[in-house]
């Protein structure tokens, strides 16, 4: 039986990794995307000791830093968590099963869809939900970004260095970014953004063609595309939890204390799953809480405060 199993492979899960190694627990990390989300960012700028990093550079660090320290990876589906009656957890994955003592929980949080017509039967086929993943199909061609976060603007960015043309899509009147982010948005000539837009029909036989919105833009409700990103935010997946009666807040944050413990003995989360760090989702918040998890993962052990079959 492992000391504690980590679901989640972002900057959390491999920053609990690398403490975990540190305080020589056995542990392994299972998570579908190695680095998690942040690699999917074209840059990162408020890391600190990195003044500009690319999303997939700074991953890839932290991927290096844990194995080095002699982590385990496993890139694998997690399926279910479980109470065992003789105390611990199994996790199921599409791989195997793990047992532990105890579990980190930082799987992160799954990227949210606009849910329009058109949209499922057109992802992969013009509709993107990552520009650093496919922006580079996309060159010289016009392409429109829907969302007005930090996220969205970072992607209307790095397209703008491809693209013939950028639309910036967003249903309020201002955007939400970093007022860092936004000004250098509209100072872009090659990006044009179109305030309180909604988008309500993807069209395209078998490629994504054109775009519906619900207000004329330059006298049309049709926008003609190549490319369509959707950067509309994200939001936590519990399902693998369902069985645990974990705390959930009314964002469906997962609640914890200032130790990264939940109210289910021997569960801890770290990362933007919690309503920690004030909610301030950053991977700065994120690594401070993945290395605060397995501290008192290790701690408590040694205290007694988490109970398992020997």
């Amino acid at each position: 039986m492992l000391d504690t199993i980590i679901i989640g492979a972002g900057p959390a899960g491999l920053s609990a990794g690398v403490y975990a190694a540190r305080y020589l627990m056995d542990h392994v990390i299972i998570g579908q995307l190695t680095g998690g989300l942040i690699t999917t960012s074209h840059k990162v700028e408020n890391y600190p000791g990195f003044r500009s990093i690319t999303g997939w550079d700074l991953g890839l660090k932290f991927v290096e830093h844990a194995e080095g320290l002699g982590s385990q990876i496993h890139m694998e589906e997690v399926s279910r968590l479980e109470t065992l009656e003789t105390g611990g957890f199994r996790v199921s994955t599409n791989g195997g099963q793990y047992e532990g003592k105890t579990v980190i929980l930082a799987y992160g949080l799954q990227r949210r869809k606009l849910q329009i017509p058109g949209e499922e039967r057109l992802a992969g086929k013009g509709i993107s939900y990552c520009a650093t993943c496919d922006g580079a199909f996309y060159r010289d061609k016009v392409v429109g970004v829907v969302g007005g976060s930090n996220t969205a603007c970072e992607a209307a960015l790095y397209l703008a260095d491809l693209a013939e043309h950028v639309y910036l899509i967003y249903r309020r009147e201002a955007l939400r970014a970093e007022p860092a982010d936004v000004k250098l948005v509209e100072a872009n000539s090659k990006i044009s953004i179109v305030y309180s837009t909604n988008l309500v029909e993807a069209l395209g036989a078998s490629q994504l063609e054109q775009i519906r919105i619900d207000k004329p833009y330059n006298g049309s409700e049709l926008l003609a595309l190549d490319g369509l990103f959707i950067e509309v935010g994200s939001y936590p997946n519990h399902d693998i939890i369902a069985d645990l009666n974990i705390d959930l807040d009314d964002d469906k944050l997962i609640r914890v204390d200032s130790g990264q413990r939940t109210n289910v003995p021997g569960v801890y989360a770290a990362g933007d799953i919690t309503t920690g760090s004030d909610k301030f989702q950053q991977v700065v918040t994120a690594v401070s809480e993945g290395a605060i998890a397995a501290m008192n993962v290790h701690a408590d052990m040694k205290k007694g405060r988490v109970y398992w079959c020997s």
